[in-house]
């Protein structure tokens, strides 16, 4: 039930009715003294760390805390302010689906409206939609938005260190479309650290429309780019970016890089892992391209009467223009899902975002810290028998960890336990056995972070408690 507070001309009028003048009236039977007792509560605690607190007390109680996972990989479990949830479920935004009628529909065209501006400011982009399904099929777009821009090139060269899932998603869309696509430097091999932005300038030739690239990568590695846009852009081609948005807080944006496409996954903006979906492909572009862009972008006029509104400024899909002309097939606007991410956005407001971000990065460096000072475990990127608190190369959110015992076999036992470690680098790169991807973000307390450690320790050092 949505509590409504009373107003001080309702306090007014209740107090009228009781024949009393002030609301400590209806305290006089209570001695002075013990009206205002001293109580001894600790100290205030955030939104977050009050419902952790919850859940460790309910846990006490038998209700369980559920496994702690430290598993990514693309989708991360971040802290969604309770705000989100209650807003987006109102009933205004749930019965209004699409924008069709702009008359009909200026709630929902306007907070479409305030996401595209407020992804458009974080990435430093031009202009940002808001119709795509995840990042995976945003980064597909993507591809075949710089094959339409760039006449006469059918070739799209991708790093190896993109998210090999997002790459087969690609392929699915470009081989129907007879568009090439090489993946550059690979890396299947343990202890790969992926092509180099050397190799990936050299991949670029007459016949690329567009490179690439993702940072930070699906190993959690952040690059400077810039060098790399520049090189692709002396041969022609276009400069593709996908990104953690988070990130974009706490490492130049990717349109200060030299980016002309920018893709992401906008799960973290607000939005529940939720078993995989539904999630929000993020998509920006420079102004030049903007006709090329799939999906819909809505714009801010004025009427007859010179009352700001909103309305559907282009429509490239087949629904809207001759099936020939049309740019995109995708058929919804995932408004609930950008109207999460505007949500969350203004909430936190950029200093929030930017706490998010440090605590990401902060936590993830203690942790692969404390799990590389286990015997025989490693941070990839890192010198052998790396202390704790030592830095590797730099990183974002995630790390990839050697260890001496196959990960699977690590999360297996450890799952016992109620920690999910990370994902297992086999299950993309075969050849990977011993290497495991962590995800740490801002939910990841130092209790929950040293339990990790001590269970991967106890795994590692063959010291599982009996009763395991």
């Amino acid at each position: 039930m949505p509590y409504v507070g009373n107003t001080d001309a309702d306090r007014r009028v209740m107090l009228d009715a009781l024949g009393l003048s002030d609301i400590s009236d209806l305290f006089t039977d209570i001695p002075e003294e013990h009206r205002f007792p001293a109580l001894d509560l600790p100290d205030p605690l955030s939104e977050l760390e009050a419902v952790t607190r919850a859940s460790e007390l309910a846990a006490e109680n038998g209700a369980g805390a559920g496994m702690i996972s430290f598993a990514g990989a693309g989708a991360y479990h971040h802290f969604v302010p309770s705000v989100v949830s209650y807003l987006a479920g109102r009933g205004e935004f749930a019965t209004a689906y699409t924008p069709y009628q702009a008359e009909a529909s200026q709630g929902t065209l306007q907070t479409i409206f305030e996401y595209q501006s407020m992804v458009a400011a974080l990435l430093d982009m031009d202009v940002v939609n808001a119709s795509h399904y995840d990042g995976a099929t945003a980064l597909a777009e993507a591809a075949i938005m710089a094959v339409r821009a760039v006449r006469g090139r059918t070739r799209v060269a991708v790093a190896g260190s993109v998210h090999p899932e997002y790459v087969e998603v690609a392929r699915s869309y470009l081989r129907p479309q007879a568009i090439a696509l090489d993946v550059i430097g690979a890396a299947p091999s343990p202890g790969s650290t992926g092509p180099s932005p050397e190799e990936l300038a050299a991949a670029v030739d007459e016949r690329t429309a567009c490179l690439v690239v993702q940072s930070p990568d699906f190993f959690g590695r952040v690059a400077d780019l810039h060098a790399l846009a520049d090189a692709v852009h002396q041969k022609g081609a276009l400069f593709v970016v996908h990104t953690d948005p988070i990130a974009a807080t706490l490492f130049r944006s990717p349109g200060s890089l030299g980016a002309d496409i920018v893709t992401g996954e906008g799960q973290p903006l607000g939005i529940p892992v939720s078993f995989g979906g539904p999630y929000l492909g993020i998509f920006a572009a420079r102004a030049e391209l903007v006709r090329k862009m799939p999906g819909r972008l809505v714009g801010q006029t004025t009427d007859t009467e010179g009352r700001r509104g909103f309305v559907l400024t282009l429509n490239t899909r087949e629904q809207h223009i001759r099936r020939e002309k049309a740019t995109s097939n995708i058929c919804t606007n995932q408004g609930l899902m950008a109207l999460r991410a505007a949500i969350y956005l203004a909430c936190m407001g950029p200093a929030g975002l930017r706490e998010v971000a440090e605590l990401c990065y902060h936590k993830a460096h203690y942790a692969a810290g404390e799990l590389a000072a286990i015997p025989g475990c490693r941070v990839a990127g890192s010198a052998p028998g790396t202390a704790s608190g030592s830095t590797p190369a730099p990183f974002f959110k995630e790390f990839v960890l050697d260890t001496p015992v196959p990960a699977v076999h690590l999360i297996r036992r450890a799952a016992g336990s109620g920690v999910i470690p990370g994902v297992a680098l086999s299950r993309y790169y075969p050849e990977r056995t011993h290497e495991l991807l962590v995800a740490v973000t801002e939910m990841s307390t130092r209790g929950r972070i040293n339990r990790l450690v001590s269970t991967v320790r106890a795994i590692v050092e063959g010291k599982e408690a009996a009763d395991e």
